[in-house]
């Protein structure tokens, strides 16, 4: 009997969800203790390069569970974008990281006030009120591409509704652009003008009711990194490693946001 592509990323996906944060982890917790269920499990190295074939499997399978996701509570009318760093190396070794060069380099991390080399999974959610926005859209980009550009790559296959975006959105020509657009509108709060040391009362009160409504994209960040360790990718050495990194553990949120939701 051999072991098959449909094990593979059985294995990988169960292990996510369980808080197995290295492939190495859940190669050696299914080895030990379901091997029963798994006799052909090669080793550890085959293990990986199996695993690497079907990276191009995940995208498809997230995008299948997008579309089977309970539709309940979900507010398509409203939508929330942001992006997150995946980081490949850390502030020091930012310098001299090189790996998946094809898509990764050094960018700055201003929440953090650091450089880091890695890539961006930038995320629009459609908002469900009271929970976590369900996850619509995902592009990954390098992680010094600034997130307008990124923007730009999808807003022409948006249409009707709210758009709810960060100061990183804030450009007049897309603003413009959504106005003539009726069928869209992009809610951003107000940027300071440069040499602006504060925003008047009205602009600060605006700013105020849109993070509230963002609120639940930043919510959602967190609790893929908590259940996933997404953004650690430290271990990565290859572009299909970093495919089955991304795309194979939002899968696995995906899992554990429908779980969630039936609980």
């Amino acid at each position: 009997m051999a072991f098959t592509d449909e094990e593979v990323i059985c294995i990988y996906l169960w292990g996510v969800m369980n808080k197995r944060r290295e492939i190495k982890d859940i190669y050696e917790d299914t080895r030990r203790y379901l091997h029963g269920w798994y006799p052909q499990l090669p080793s550890y190295a085959g293990y990986v390069q199996r695993l690497n074939r079907v990276a191009g499997v995940f995208g498809p399978l997230l995008g299948a569970l997008q579309e089977a996701f309970p539709d309940s509570g979900v507010r398509r009318e409203i939508r929330l974008m942001d992006a997150m760093p995946i980081r490949l190396a850390h502030a020091k070794r930012s310098r001299r990281a090189r790996v998946v060069a094809e898509l990764a380099d050094k960018g700055y991390c201003a929440a953090k006030g650091e450089y880091d080399y890695g890539v961006k999974v930038h995320v629009l959610g459609l908002r469900r009120p009271g929970t976590l926005p369900l996850p619509d859209y995902l592009g990954l980009t390098p992680a010094s591409e600034h997130a307008l550009t990124a923007f730009r790559h999808i807003v022409s296959q948006l249409h009707g509704g709210e758009l709810y975006l960060d100061k990183a959105y804030a450009d007049e020509l897309l603003v413009q652009a959504s106005k003539a657009d009726q069928d869209l509108a992009l809610v951003i709060p107000v940027k300071k003008a440069k040499g602006q040391a504060y925003l008047d009362a009205a602009d600060q009160w605006w700013s105020t009711a849109v993070s509230r409504v963002r609120q639940p994209i930043e919510s959602l960040f967190n609790w893929i990194e908590e259940k996933t360790g997404i953004q650690r990718a430290s271990k990565v050495r290859s572009t299909n490693g970093l495919m089955v990194h991304v795309f194979g553990r939002f899968a696995a949120a995906m899992y554990l946001l429908a779980e969630a939701q039936s609980a």
